[in-house]
């Protein structure tokens, strides 16, 4: 339980979000769905065709038989097709993400390793591929009316809605893959990311008076890796049975290895390890699951490739910083740095470190602003989402505005010599250049 008047954050669920990041989990049990439903799909031809030899309806057998032999070349040009059809769809689609990551940032790729629409355009692929194979296999070479024992009729009628159902998913993973090489709609898949992670953010008062002294610290054991996640409702059920409070050291998107502290127990002994299992999860790489930091993470690393001299695109580092002052003026209002999670009787258990808004503001600004202080329209339209945050802070968050908005003026007088121009990129504007 976190605190009073709070969302509770999402309970961890390191298999959901492992297979979230995989390629594999869908297709391969969208084959095993394929296959289940050829059996029961074969299953009903044979109750109909057994029906309907029971009733002597030998004429209507005569009839399935036609239809079965018409479709049967449907179902061989389906198969084969459907393979090869996969492999370039899909090698046109690995070169296309290859060239976002080139131009915005690698850490795009996990938008298409994510999306669902790529996942379930594969599985159906997939599936009809199978599926027409199993078809296949369900023909007889018989064609007596009173002889024939199975006709795939009903497999013949979903084969058929498979492939309709592929071309439109196809005509969604194209225009899908095309958005993800476009600047607007991935800064926009990461703004939507980010905000998610926001509306989850804990909130509310700080616990009343200092910790408990230290009593002890938990080291971590696993594979070094980036710290992705924290089951917060588990670490306070083992804080609450056991007295104490815990306190998280590394921050998430912290690289953490064997042997460090990541855990610091405050007012007694510490849980027991059984108690702290699958407590916090680690991996190759930060997500976006609580880890408010990497949406500017990867819109700040946009913003720095289109600023580099082989990109040299301050237009899009401009639309970087239209959605990190989108951002920023959300997060304005909202209680950040130390969080306090309670338990159902409203004692503090589980206290953990989120960006500030100091650091939020530095992530935001820092770079870009060491980078793009030469380039005009870089330099207006920072200082324009500087003057709007400005507006929007309270008194207390101000400071961190003021001093980048100062250094940012500094920064264009020792780069920009002559005054016009230096005048020119000192003007405020939403735009950059507008």
């Amino acid at each position: 339980m976190s605190d009073s008047g709070s969302r509770s954050p999402r309970a961890l669920s390191p298999l959901r979000e492992h297979l979230r990041e995989t390629f594999w989990f869908a297709p391969a049990l969208t084959l095993v769905v394929a296959c289940v439903l050829w059996f029961a799909a074969s299953a009903v031809d044979e109750q109909i065709i057994s029906y309907l030899r029971e009733e002597q309806a030998y004429d209507e057998i005569n009839d399935l038989v036609k239809v079965a032999e018409d479709t049967k070349q449907i179902v061989v040009t389906v198969s084969s097709a459907m393979m090869t059809f996969i492999g370039v769809v899909f090698s046109i689609s690995l070169v296309a993400v290859q060239m976002a990551s080139g131009q915005l940032t690698p850490r795009v790729v996990r938008i298409f390793v994510r999306s669902r629409i790529s996942k379930l355009t594969l599985s159906v692929f997939l599936a009809t591929f199978v599926f027409s194979l199993l078809v296949l296999s369900s023909y007889e070479s018989e064609t007596d009316p009173r002889r024939v024992t199975s006709l795939p009729f009903v497999q013949s009628v979903l084969t058929a809605l498979l492939v309709g159902l592929s071309l439109l998913l196809f005509i969604g993973y194209v225009s899908s893959t095309l958005r993800l090489m476009q600047v607007g709609p991935v800064l926009d898949h990461i703004t939507r990311d980010t905000f998610k992670v926001l509306g989850r953010m804990p909130s509310g008062r700080p616990g009343e008076g200092p910790l408990p002294d230290e009593s002890g610290q938990i080291l971590y054991e696993g594979r070094a890796g980036v710290l992705r996640d924290v089951n917060v409702a588990r670490l306070v059920r083992a804080a609450r049975r056991q007295g104490v409070v815990l306190r998280l050291i590394p921050r998430l998107g912290d690289f953490v290895v064997p042997g460090t502290p990541v855990l610091a127990v405050h007012g007694g002994a510490a849980p027991g390890r059984h108690a702290l299992r699958y407590t916090v999860s680690v991996g190759v790489e930060r997500t976006l699951h609580q880890d408010l930091a990497f949406g500017l993470r990867q819109l700040s690393d946009i913003a720095l490739r289109a600023l580099s001299p082989a990109t040299n695109d301050p237009t899009t580092a401009v639309q970087c910083l239209d959605r990190i002052v989108q951002f920023l003026a959300a997060a304005g209002g909202l209680p950040l740095g130390t969080v306090h999670h309670r338990d159902r009787t409203g004692a503090v258990r589980l206290v953990q470190d989120v960006p500030s808004w100091d650091d939020l503001v530095d992530l935001g600004f820092e770079e870009v602003r060491r980078c793009g202080a030469a380039v005009p329209q870089v330099s207006r339209r920072l200082l324009a989402g500087i003057d709007d945050l400005l507006r929007l802070a309270g008194p207390d968050r101000r400071g961190p505005l003021v001093r980048h908005r100062t250094l940012l003026v500094q920064a264009v007088e020792h780069a920009v010599p002559g005054a016009a121009e230096r005048e020119f990129s000192l003007l405020p504007d939403r735009q950059g250049i507008g």
